[in-house]
């Protein structure tokens, strides 16, 4: 598996705080010695930086003392493997934040949703009618973002594929999304995407009530290394958002846990899905 450059950009934002740290140095007397704003070194530790500048990480090593050839190499080489650009990147315009670069180096995905189908389980007919809804984009911005959620897909069939673990609300399943026909081509889509040994679904039904996710839908994403912990993402219609803090993480992962304790099983699921393409197929 190739590694994403959005990985490798948060990595080494991390080993830019590893080493300031271990230098002994705040933010200020960084900023002093190097005469840089305070704001630079802030944007670099906080991996909000596109490219990383190479010749600023080799200032940062000399001024906290990175001596090691190879260390300095290690670091040097994941500045330079951060700032390549994924298949995404031809997608600027339609991705509003770096998810596609978390899911291309993530191990395991897990989703709860609960008004549509998960991005990486929607037919093009489904995309399609949703894009549509908004009603602000013509047709051909509603293609190309068609297309980008496609592409998106392409890691749930590569020859290491993530772990998806969907819990969807049984409401955006009843949801008549682009009508019966597309609806039932998503339904049939979704209960032959669960049969995959990487791929898990699970129906979260109406009669459970008020749930551990009333609130939102969200993304947990794990990653294989231990310099790479996981990630929560939460979308909402004008921004998307990433939680990193130990606390949220887990505090995201105890609803998710407690979410697929209230849905129906794997198997249970897809019997339900396909009872739903059987009877959109009779009416």
């Amino acid at each position: 598996m190739a590694g994403s450059p959005t990985i490798k950009r948060r990595r080494l934002s991390a080993e830019l705080i590893r080493l300031r740290e271990q230098a002994g140095l705040t933010h200020d007397e960084v900023a002093k010695r190097l005469e840089w704003s305070r704001g630079r070194l802030t944007h670099m530790e906080q991996n909000k930086w596109v490219l990383p500048d190479i010749g600023n990480i080799r200032l940062l090593l000399d001024l906290y003392g990175v001596t090691d050839a190879a260390v300095r190499e290690a670091i040097l080489d994941l500045a330079r493997q951060s700032r390549e650009r994924g298949w995404w990147a031809k997608y600027k315009d339609v991705f509003g934040g770096s998810l596609p670069g978390f899911e291309a180096e993530a191990t395991q995905i897990r989703t709860v949703e609960l008004v549509t189908i998960p991005g990486l389980l929607q037919t093009a007919g489904y995309a399609t009618a949703i894009f549509q809804a908004g009603q602000v984009l013509d047709q051909t911005a509603v293609q190309r973002r068609v297309e980008a959620r496609l592409a998106r897909q392409a890691i749930l069939t590569r020859d290491d594929p993530p772990q998806v673990w969907a819990v969807i609300d049984e409401a955006a399943l009843k949801k008549m999304v682009g009508g019966p026909h597309v609806m039932a081509e998503q339904l049939r889509h979704l209960a032959d995407m669960a049969t995959r040994s990487n791929i898990a679904v699970q129906v979260l039904p109406d009669a459970v009530g008020a749930h551990a996710a009333m609130g939102s839908g969200f993304v947990i994403l794990d990653f294989a290394g231990e310099l790479d912990p996981s990630i929560v993402y939460l979308e909402t219609p004008t921004d998307n958002l990433f939680l990193e803090r130990p606390e949220e993480v887990q505090a995201y992962t105890l609803i998710f846990n407690r979410v697929v304790a209230a849905a129906l099983t794997v198997e249970e699921s897809v019997r339900y899905v396909t009872a739903l393409v059987d009877q959109l197929h009779q009416e």
